[in-house]
C-alpha cells in the first residue's frame, strides 16, 4: 500500500523512490547481477550518508555559532549593563518550550542594539565634559594631555562626578578670572598716577599679556606675574610718593621762609595736599608722573635759588647789624673774615645759608647781650674820654698867651676853661672807678675787658 507524504521530505523519498525503481529497470535491461546492483546500492546508500552527515555538521555548526552569538550578546549585553552601572537585562535561554535559538537571538539583539546606542551616547557625555575639564585644566595649569574616557565605567555616579569636578573647574576659572580682572584694574590705577602707559606696562610683564586675550591667561605663572608687577608698581609708587612729599614739604618750608603770596602757591596746591597722604588716597592722575616731578622738583630748586639770594642778603644784613652793634660797643667781632668766607661760600653755593643765619643771629645775640653788660662800664669810658679830650684842651688853652684878649666869644672860652679844670680834677676818680668796675666785670665773666680790641686797662694808664 502506497502512502502520499506532503513536505520536502515525503517528495525527496517519491523522488528518490521513483529514481531507485528507474534504475532497476535499467539494471534489468542491462543485465546487471545481483552482486553487482548489492554494491552499486551500497555505493549509492554510502554517498547519501555522506550528504547527509555534511548537513548534520553544517546544522551543528550554525547552532553552535547562534549559541556562541546569545552568549556574546548576552555577555556584552551585561558588559554594557554593567560599564553603565545598570541592572542586567535577563533573556530567557531557548529550548524547546520556550522557541527557537534565531528567536531567542532576536529578542536579544534589538536590546543589546539599544544598549550600544545609549552607551555612545553616554560615552559622548563623558567626552564633552572630560573636554571641559581638560580645556580648563590647561588654561589653569597650562598641561596638554587629551581627554579619554574609561570605558570600564560609563556610571551616571561617575558622570555626576566629573560634572562635579567641572563645576569646581568653572568655579576656580571664574575666581582666576576675577583675580586677574582685578589685578589688572589694580596696574592700570597705578598706571594712571604714575603716567605710564598701560598697554606697554602689561606687555612688559608678560608676553601673553601683550594679547587682545589677556584675560584668559589665568595660570599660576601669569597671575604670579601680574602679582609681581603689582608689588613693582606699589614700591615704585612709594618711591614717588616719597619724593613728592619730600618736595612738598622742601616747598612748604621755602613758602614759610620768603613770605610767598598764597596767588603763587594755589598752582601748586595738588601737591601740599598730599603731604600726608597715605598710599591708597593717591589716584589723581599723573601726579607722580616723572614729568610732574621733574616740573615740581625745577620749582623747589627755583625756590632754593631764591632762598639762597634772600639768606644771602639777610646774612649781609645781619653781619652788618653784628658790626654796628660792634663798633657802638667797641668790640671786635671775631668771625668777621670766617663771615666773609663764609659769604663767598654761599655765593659758590657750598654752604648752606639757613645754617650761617643761624651762627650769625647767635653771634648778634651774644653780642648785644654783652653790650648790655658793658654799658655801665661804656658809659663811664665815654666820659672819661671826654675829661681826657677836656684836658688836653685846657693844656693848649694855657699855652696860648693870646687867650686874655677881649673878642667876640671870649666869655664863653673863659667858662669852658673853668668848667675844664673842675672835670680834670675828676679824671682820678674816674679812672679808679673805671678800673674797679672793669675788674669786677671780668673777674665775673672771667674774661679780659677789651675796648676796640684793647684792654681797657692798658688804656687808662697808657692815656
Amino acid at each position: 500500500m502506497s502512502v502520499v507524504k506532503n513536505g520536502p521530505l515525503g517528495q525527496a523519498e517519491t523522488t528518490c523512490g521513483s529514481l531507485l525503481n528507474e534504475l532497476q529497470i535499467i539494471w534489468d535491461e542491462v543485465g546487471e547481477s545481483d552482486t553487482d546492483r548489492d554494491k552499486m546500492l551500497y555505493e549509492l546508500e554510502q554517498e547519501c550518508l555522506e550528504v547527509y552527515r555534511r548537513k548534520v555538521d553544517k546544522a551543528n555548526r550554525n547552532r553552535a555559532q547562534l549559541r556562541q552569538a546569545i552568549a556574546d550578546s548576552e555577555a556584552e549585553l551585561a558588559a554594557i549593563c554593567s560599564s553603565m552601572g545598570e541592572r542586567p537585562v535577563h533573556i530567557r535561554q531557548a529550548d524547546q518550550s520556550t522557541g527557537s535559538l534565531k528567536a531567542e537571538l532576536g529578542t536579544i539583539l534589538p536590546q543589546l542594539e539599544e544598549m550600544r546606542k545609549r552607551k555612545v551616547d553616554r560615552r559622548n557625555q563623558f567626552l564633552q565634559v572630560l573636554e571641559e575639564i581638560q580645556h580648563i585644566s590647561n588654561e589653569i595649569n597650562e598641561i596638554a594631555d587629551g581627554a579619554s574616557v574609561d570605558e570600564s565605567d560609563l556610571s551616571l555616579r561617575k558622570l555626576e562626578e566629573l560634572h562635579r569636578k567641572l563645576h569646581a573647574l568653572q568655579t576656580e576659572k571664574n575666581d582666576r578670572l576675577k583675580q586677574v580682572q582685578e589685578a589688572l584694574d589694580t596696574i592700570n590705577s597705578f598706571c594712571v598716577v604714575l603716567g605710564m602707559e598701560f598697554e606697554q606696562t602689561v606687555a612688559e610683564i608678560h608676553p601673553q599679556f601683550g594679547s587682545a586675550d589677556v584675560l584668559k591667561r589665568i595660570s599660576n605663572e601669569s597671575i604670579k606675574c601680574l602679582a609681581t608687577a603689582i608689588h613693582r608698581l606699589r614700591e615704585v609708587k612709594l618711591q614717588r610718593m616719597q619724593k613728592l612729599q619730600d618736595l612738598a614739604t622742601a616747598m612748604l618750608e621755602l613758602w614759610n621762609l620768603m613770605d610767598t603770596p598764597i596767588e603763587e602757591q594755589q598752582a601748586f596746591q595738588n601737591v601740599t595736599c598730599n603731604i600726608a597722604a597715605a598710599e591708597h588716597e593717591i589716584t589723581e592722575p599723573n601726579t607722580l608722573s616723572m614729568d610732574f616731578l621733574n616740573f615740581v622738583a625745577t620749582e623747589v630748586s627755583r625756590l632754593e635759588e631764591l632762598k639762597v639770594s634772600k639768606m644771602r642778603e639777610l646774612v649781609l644784613k645781619k653781619r652788618a647789624e653784628l658790626d654796628e652793634v660792634c663798633k657802638k660797643t667797641h668790640m671786635v667781632p671775631e668771625a668777621n673774615v670766617a663771615i666773609d668766607c663764609a659769604i663767598e661760600a654761599i655765593e659758590s653755593g657750598q654752604v648752606d645759608p639757613g645754617s650761617l643765619l643761624e651762627q650769625i643771629e647767635f653771634q648778634v645775640a651774644n653780642v648785644k647781650e654783652e653790650a648790655f653788660s658793658r654799658k655801665e662800664i661804656l658809659d663811664k669810658v665815654e666820659k672819661w674820654k671826654a675829661a681826657c679830650e677836656e684836658e688836653s684842651w685846657l693844656e693848649e688853652y694855657n699855652r696860648d698867651d693870646n687867650r686874655y684878649n677881649a673878642g667876640r666869644g671870649t666869655h664863653l672860652i673863659l667858662k669852658r676853661a673853668e668848667k675844664a679844670r673842675t672835670l680834670v680834677t675828676k679824671i682820678p676818680g674816674m679812672v679808679e672807678v673805671l678800673a674797679s668796675k672793669t675788674m669786677a666785670w671780668e673777674k665775673e665773666r672771667s674774661i679780659e675787658f677789651l675796648y676796640d680790641g684793647v684792654s681797657s686797662m692798658f688804656l687808662l694808664f697808657y692815656i
